[in-house]
Formats: structure tokens, sequence, C-alpha cells
């Protein structure tokens, strides 16, 4: 069961075509549905290991 969304803002991030590569490839390999959810998830992790 997934928690209640907060509001979410969107933002636009630029990003070096290797870092979009990796990106592109965990999508195909199915670890993440999308560019979004893998940028979304590396950066609350770095956000909470760096509180």
């Amino acid at each position: 069961m997934q928690k209640p969304q907060k509001n979410i803002e969107v933002v636009n991030v630029r990003l070096p075509d290797d870092t979009i590569v990796i990106l592109d490839t965990l999508v195909k390999k199915n670890v993440f549905s999308s560019r979004s959810e893998a940028i979304r998830e590396f950066s609350r992790q770095y956000v909470l290991e760096n509180k």
C-alpha cells in the first residue's frame, strides 16, 4: 500500500548523456518504471542519508 502523496512540484533537470544512458538501462531492466521514478528515488535516498 502506497503512502498518500504530498504536494509534488515539477523540476526540470539537465543531466549528462552518460547518466541518461544509465537511467534508461535501469528502466529497460525494469528496476524503475521511468527516468522520473529513478531520479526521485535517488534524490530521496540522498536526502535521507545526508540530513
